[in-house]
């Protein structure tokens, strides 16, 4: 088993997706053990840290990587399974912005009325219990929510030499912000360069669907992560798979367009497991299929498709995803096999 460990100096990260060389090479097969910092870069540790004094823009929302997966060309997927995702420190943060969020004015919806106020939550992170402990700004109520570690943002290089911040989802991944994203589940990434050029960032300890005010319970995290290489075949936008579910994203604006984006991936991919015609894979994953929300702050929105496993019946039975090849379970395995 070959593992490699990654924790990279402030200087080392990443903040865009293109535009910057690998930081190093690693094999398929491999299992890397990576330090991801928080969405502030580790800025923000009380109340009184707001983002617009300690951090600068654009400097926001570092990424680790990117790492070159030998032998990935355009045309492959590069598939990422997530062992595990573990907050890194005992506490995190949450934020509000001025122009910044899905209840907000921003620059693209203006309004008279004034902005928000920048303001910071301090979460207390608890492992042993499993909680992150929230605590009101002006009252003295508290409650403890029960950790779903994930990441916000993972992707590879775009096409055709494009550099793009990391905040922005697309087809490349970026910050889809899906709380789809936890431990268990296999990313799979269409390669557009050589090497793919793979970078993960933006732990989030919880967050609600929609990642509502802009930010999360954003956590630094120690990320367990095997990769896989699959030849040959293309994925069109982000896909996910867990032991129950396969998964579409689109990331767009309008909210309405990711949401086709993520759908019509599903249902042609319903399509290909089952040798459904379009219609009756549409009609399935009309009536079987999930939807839930990434976020709906970024500069590009997020949906996500999701399907039941049980639903494709004997198309299922062969244990793989299609072309994909029993990636996920095989992944899965090794994961088992290094936490053993």
């Amino acid at each position: 088993m070959n593992v490699v460990s990654y924790h990279p100096t402030p200087e080392e990260l990443s903040y865009t997706f293109g535009g910057r060389p690998a930081i190093g090479k690693v094999r398929p097969g491999t299992i890397m053990e990576l330090y991801t910092e928080d969405c502030f870069g580790g800025r923000v540790t009380s109340v009184d840290d707001l983002p617009s004094r300690v951090c600068e823009f654009p400097y926001l929302n570092p990424v680790t990587g990117p790492f070159h997966v030998e032998g990935a060309e355009p045309g492959d997927t590069l598939a990422l399974h997530f062992i595990s995702i573990t907050p890194a420190r005992d506490w995190a943060v949450s934020t509000t912005f001025p122009h910044f969020g899905a209840l907000t004015a921003t620059h693209t919806t203006a309004m008279l009325h004034a902005p928000l106020e920048e303001r910071v939550w301090r979460y207390d992170i608890d492992l042993a219990n499993g909680v992150a402990v929230y605590h009101a700004r002006n009252s003295d109520f508290s409650v403890a929510l029960p950790l779903d570690p994930m990441h916000g943002t993972v992707g590879v290089a775009p096409a055709a030499n494009e550099t793009r911040m990391t905040i922005t989802p697309d087809a490349h991944g970026g910050n889809m912000d899906t709380p789809e994203l936890r431990a268990g589940v296999t990313v799979y990434l269409g390669v557009n360069v050589e090497g793919g050029m793979f970078s993960i960032g933006d732990g989030h300890g919880l967050q609600g669907h929609g990642e509502v005010c802009g930010t999360a319970v954003e956590s630094a995290m120690n990320t367990v992560v095997a990769v896989e290489l699959i030849k040959g075949v293309a994925t069109p936008w982000p896909r996910m798979e867990d032991d129950l579910h396969l998964m579409s994203t689109g990331s767009a604006r309008p909210l309405e367009d990711a949401y086709r984006i993520s759908q019509h991936d599903m249902v042609t991919w319903t399509s290909e497991l089952t040798g459904l015609d379009t219609l009756d894979a549409y009609q399935l994953v009309s009536q079987a299929g999930r939807a839930p929300v990434g976020n709906v702050c970024d500069t590009n929105y997020t949906m996500v498709a999701k399907l039941p496993k049980a639903v494709l019946g004997e198309a299922w039975a062969r244990g793989d995803a299609g072309a994909y090849e029993s990636v996920h379970a095989r992944l899965r395995g090794l994961g088992a096999r290094y936490t053993s």
